[in-house]
């Protein structure tokens, strides 16, 4: 359910999902988190502009891992907005957020910033220490799942918990194979610490309870092996029948705020 910029509700926006730049903006009452920034400064502005969002307000800002559609411009909006930048040691040893302050968190941790209760969990990627996070505001639980080459136990447990889910649907694995990528950016693309693909992602979904899940947004489509239109289809005929909402996170302008409670 898209809702007003305004409200103090449970809501989150994309600022833009793929592989030239990821940003998510949570806001749960008076706590606002941007997890990841991988646009530059003037970028990330620019686009809290579009989802109408002062960037005063932002209370902290949660790195998933140090690839640099995650992590560019974390570092320097950190510096200028004088707020904490909470992450994993291997994200730190990377040295690609410069001097600014960090809280730093393990892989698997429980945290609370403010209104917000944040889990990071860990996820199989070709990063050095990487995590995504789960925020619950109330009872409702978020969580943001990007970037893994494939699904453990442990994240189909933790994910059972949420109302709410932005999911990575990277590629079309046959798009992939027989796109004009080198054989070892398929095989970095398409393997177990890479991304997943749309029937990873539909399997992962499966595996949910829809009694209980409410919202799904599918993020870092890749632009030249993944097609929206697929993955609406996909996810049409995954929750035919059911209550739950779906929607398409775009690189250029993400997507407005969904209200989550």
């Amino acid at each position: 359910m898209a809702c007003d910029s305004n409200n103090s509700l449970f809501k989150v926006a994309s600022l833009g999902s793929g592989s030239k730049g990821n940003a998510t903006l949570i806001s749960a009452g008076d706590t606002h988190l941007l997890i990841d920034c991988g646009f530059t400064v003037k970028e990330t502005l620019n686009r809290f502009g579009n989802v109408d969002f002062d960037s005063k307000k932002l209370t902290a800002i949660l790195v998933t891992h140090e690839h640099q559609d995650h992590i560019k411009g974390a570092g320097a909006l950190s510096r200028r907005l004088q707020i904490p930048v909470y992450t994993t040691q291997g994200t730190v040893l990377s040295n690609k957020l410069g001097d600014c302050e960090i809280n730093l968190i393990s892989p698997t941790n429980k945290f609370v910033i403010k209104n917000a209760k944040v889990e990071s969990f860990s996820v199989p990627h070709d990063a050095r220490e990487p995590c995504q996070f789960v925020i619950q505001y109330g009872a409702k639980r978020l969580a943001v799942v990007s970037d893994l080459g494939s699904v453990t136990q442990p994240i189909i447990d933790k994910l059972r918990s949420c109302h709410s889910l932005l999911l990575e649907m990277n590629h079309d694995y046959e798009m992939l194979m027989t796109s004009v990528y080198p054989y070892s950016l398929k095989q970095r693309v398409g393997g177990k610490l890479g991304h997943l693909n749309n029937h990873q992602s539909l399997d992962l979904l499966k595996q949910l309870d829809f009694e209980q899940l409410e919202c799904v947004i599918a993020t870092h489509l890749s632009e030249q092996n993944n097609c929206p239109k697929l993955v609406g289809n996909l996810l049409s005929d995954v929750f035919m029948d059911t209550k739950v909402n779906y929607h398409i996170a775009s690189q250029a302008e993400g997507i407005g705020w969904i209200c989550l409670n």
